[in-house]
């Protein structure tokens, strides 16, 4: 008997005791690689309900969160109503990937307080985030430190932000302002080349991992198996994939993104990571 309360203490522990970073970290430390499914809280995009149908086929395909977010079109009660849906579906945390002010929301597990450190514009490197963090504060909700770093050719994201962005062919650049992130403080760097864009130079990925303590999360492009492969071998310690949800995640039930994630498993396997809980 008390084996079995024991394991009910672990799963208590993982769930609903720790915070969703510690929970990530731990995750990571354990699994290698983890990959999270990203929803547009788009009206034009998807109904509350949709959207809550597509996290649910991802989580049975093994995701390991919901990232709620976008680039262009926020409403404050769509992303609410949105994120409330999904919530009765899914186990897994829900976290915000604000795509600005108005995508904050008090029923997700957590938020992604981002910085885009490479844009022209000091109102995306902390000015809206001044902005939001009365809110947040208000919300009691949990905000994990991310540096945001954008990559040629940027898609919406990088307009939208006024990016400065980071060349292709200058690896040692993306890892430079990685590099200064951690030194800044913050707990994880995002690393993405545009939605629906090309993929990030995977270069860019293995130079910031062979200088970085904290992880490191790829989004954009990752379209199959051997696509997610080499983001793992690279480095990688979250593999974000939006699009790919998007096109295919209703039509077969989920089944495409489980064989990805499969691979994604596998391979982070042999990829052990042991990062402090900062």
């Amino acid at each position: 008997m008390k084996i079995v309360n024991d394991m009910v203490d672990i799963v208590i522990d993982e769930y609903i005791e720790k915070s969703t970073y510690e929970y990530l970290i731990k995750k990571i430390n354990n699994e290698g690689t983890l990959q999270f499914s990203l929803i547009d809280p788009d009206p034009l995009r998807q109904s509350p309900i949709k959207a809550a149908k597509m996290a649910k086929y991802a989580e049975d395909a093994g995701t390991d969160a919901i990232l709620i977010g976008g680039s262009t079109v926020f409403d404050q009660n769509f992303v609410d109503k949105t994120i409330q849906t999904i919530k009765s579906k899914v186990k897994v945390p829900i976290i915000i990937f604000p795509g600005g002010i108005s995508n904050i929301s008090q029923y997700a597990d957590a938020l992604f307080f981002m910085s885009l450190l490479n844009s022209s514009d000091p109102y995306s490197i902390v000015g809206q985030q001044a902005l939001a963090s009365y809110t947040i504060k208000s919300f009691n909700l949990e905000y994990i430190s991310m540096a945001y770093l954008i990559i040629e050719p940027g898609g919406s994201a990088g307009w939208i932000g006024n990016a400065k962005l980071l060349p292709r062919k200058k690896p040692k650049l993306t890892a430079a302002y990685a590099l200064a992130a951690e030194m800044f403080g913050f707990k994880i760097i995002y690393l993405e080349a545009g939605s629906g864009g090309e993929r990030i130079p995977t270069e860019h990925i293995k130079t910031c991992s062979s200088v970085l303590n904290i992880p490191i999360i790829a989004g954009g492009g990752v379209d199959n198996k051997e696509d997610a492969r080499s983001f793992v071998e690279a480095g990688a310690d979250i593999i974000v994939m939006g699009t790919f949800i998007e096109n295919h995640i209703l039509k077969d039930n989920g089944n495409s993104l489980k064989e990805i994630i499969d691979e994604i498993k596998n391979t982070g396997k042999t990829h052990k990571k042991n990062y402090l809980i900062k």
